[in-house]
């Protein structure tokens, strides 16, 4: 049955919690018996243009029970657009596969963008309007009894909270009418729309803007206010317009829609490049970097001042700027070299973000596959090596290492996309971006994991140029530059060669999935009566973890824990 179904089946709190897979005493509790003043933790983070917004947080209990709840509804979106055939949205917010990238995509290379704000967004959406909407909604059609359940497990105070998981959908689920008028208002009149959560936008490539959607305030030549008709449509949806964040770009100016640049083609603001290029600089330079951030004083006034950046802030920029750029690469639009430079800058960050700089050792294993092997051998030998892993008082075991995965960011940034190919380009610009870096680091060794067969001599020749000895993967690990080290797989009898899978039990390697057999070599595969390496990591390593000794990885974990124990020498 699927996430709808289920979901329109539901008649009771009982029915409701399998869906949601919560038991019934945890539901219960934090719904009828858990004290308001413990649901939410409330306090005020400062706006972009100014003014004070208050989030009301969930703890952890209540946000993961508004995470699945968001979850399920999203699913439910997702089977309502498949069964109607709807492949794009009018609403860009919170939304899968949509961003404020593909909102500002819409209004791109037009004569006037005109953007106004819905006042108290959230705060409009009260307890009854969300519950009446699931049981008037033909696609929902929920009973009273689950509609009410849904309804009390995501408001609080009597409307949506500003912080919570499931706030953002179900403002899409409600917003839906508003979409519907507006869209209708704009092909009327010849415009485009948008709207992300509370950011409404207008585009027309028109002489004269249509007054149905807005109008020069009189005596104010370049002064807008929302139409009549427009504001209308809003007020008759239970909407209210924030005449204050009204405003109308022209094309000769810089229009920007969602904090996105749209002249001529989608892009970040000039000095946001900027600074995140800055901010880069000086942490290669020096470690640390700072960042502006608007503050609250004793006196209640918003100050603009500089706080101590972290990585993962950092990361956020730079990945925001480089999701940008692949967007017009996408869509075919001609990127500049700024676009380039910031990818290089991107890349020296995960560089020094990922292995430079890392505060635990990282294994980087040669296959897209490897790092389930040995982060299951790592879980599994907990015990006996401590150097890699700890159990926690849960009984759940924390790793001390990190295990390089493998994504289509990295491989694209950093030319990480598993093979020995790759590992041999990422080793050789690793060392190139480490020699200008000034910054501390190195501190804890990257381990290159490799099989020690016929692909490793590629790795070995590189080896062999940093070293000036030829490895012939006898050695427990070779050092190449600054915190690199190769560590081949160990080799069986009378020296063979040998790959990671070697070193499962021989009756994991035979089981058989789906009646096929294992072939962990590209060579020769059968699709019909064999299955590869991601069949078996997902299927046999991942499912039987438990139930798979992993002794015979030993040899292996050994090797990285020499490595360790040389690099902090």
């Amino acid at each position: 049955m699927s996430s709808l179904e289920s979901l329109k089946s539901a008649v009771s709190l009982h029915d409701i919690l399998p869906i949601l897979l919560f038991k019934p005493k945890s539901l219960a509790y934090i719904l009828y018996k858990k004290p308001s003043a413990r649901k939410y933790k409330h306090f005020n983070i400062p706006k972009r243009l100014g003014g004070m917004r208050t989030i009301s947080a969930p703890y952890p209990d209540l946000m993961n029970l508004q995470k699945r709840l968001s979850d399920l509804l999203q699913n439910c979106i997702s089977e309502i657009n498949f069964t109607r055939k709807i492949e794009s949205s009018l609403s860009h917010g919170f939304r899968r596969k949509h961003s404020i990238i593909t909102n500002a995509a819409v209004h791109r290379k037009k004569r006037y963008v005109f953007n106004i704000d819905l006042e108290n967004f959230f705060g409009t959406i009260n307890f009854g309007r969300v519950r009446g909407f699931f049981i008037s909604n033909r696609n929902f059609a929920l009973t009273p009894k689950a509609a009410t359940v849904l309804a009390q497990i995501s408001c609080n105070d009597n409307v949506l909270p500003q912080g919570s998981p499931c706030s953002p959908v179900i403002s899409n689920l409600i917003g839906h009418i508003l979409d519907m008028r507006l869209a209708a208002l704009a092909y009327k009149t010849g415009c485009n729309y948008s709207r992300y959560a509370d950011d409404l936008t207008f585009s027309t490539n028109k002489q004269i803007f249509p007054t149905e959607v807005a109008e020069r305030v009189k005596g104010a030549e370049h002064q807008w206010q929302a139409g009549r008709e427009l504001t209308r449509l809003i007020i008759k949806t239970g909407f209210t317009i924030n005449a204050g964040k009204t405003r109308m770009q022209y094309l000769g100016s810089r229009q920007e829609v969602t904090g996105l640049v749209v002249n001529a083609k989608i892009n970040t603001r000039t000095e946001y490049r900027r600074a995140a290029r800055a901010m880069t600089y000086r942490l290669l330079k020096t470690g640390k970097f700072q960042r502006k951030q608007t503050i609250q004083d004793d006196k209640g006034n918003l100050v603009l001042t500089e706080v101590d950046g972290t990585l993962p802030e950092l990361n956020g920029i730079l990945s925001f700027i480089d999701n940008v750029r692949v967007y017009n690469k996408q869509k075919d639009v001609e990127s500049s070299g700024k676009g380039d430079s910031m990818e290089t800058i991107y890349r020296r960050f995960l560089y020094f973000k990922d292995f430079y700089a890392s505060s635990v050792p990282v294994i980087v294993c040669e296959g897209k596959t490897d790092y389930i092997y040995i982060k299951a051998a790592i879980r599994r030998l907990a015990g006996s090596y401590p150097q890699l892993a700890e159990k926690n008082n849960d009984g759940s075991i924390s790793l001390k290492v990190r295990i390089y995965r493998y994504t289509k960011t990295n491989e694209r940034i950093l030319g990480l996309g598993g093979g020995t190919g790759h590992l041999v380009k990422f080793v050789k610009e690793y060392a190139k971006v480490c020699k200008i870096i000034d910054a501390p680091g190195e501190q804890q060794p990257v381990i290159i994991l490799v099989d020690n067969d016929e692909g490793a001599k590629v790795i070995f020749s590189i080896v062999n140029e940093a070293i000036g000895e030829k490895p012939d993967g006898s050695r427990a690990f070779y050092p190449y530059d600054h915190n690199l080290y190769v560590v081949p797989t160990p080799l069986g009898r009378n020296a063979k060669v040998t790959m990671i899978e070697d070193f499962f039990p021989e009756e994991v390697r035979k089981r058989k999935v789906g009646g096929k057999s294992f072939n962990p070599s590209t060579k020769g595969f059968d699709n019909k009566t064999q299955y590869g390496k991601h069949v078996f990591a997902e299927h046999v390593v991942k499912k039987f973890e438990d139930k798979i000794d992993f002794h015979g990885f030993k040899p292996i974990l050994d090797r990285i824990i020499a490595v360790i124990n040389a690099h902090s020498k």
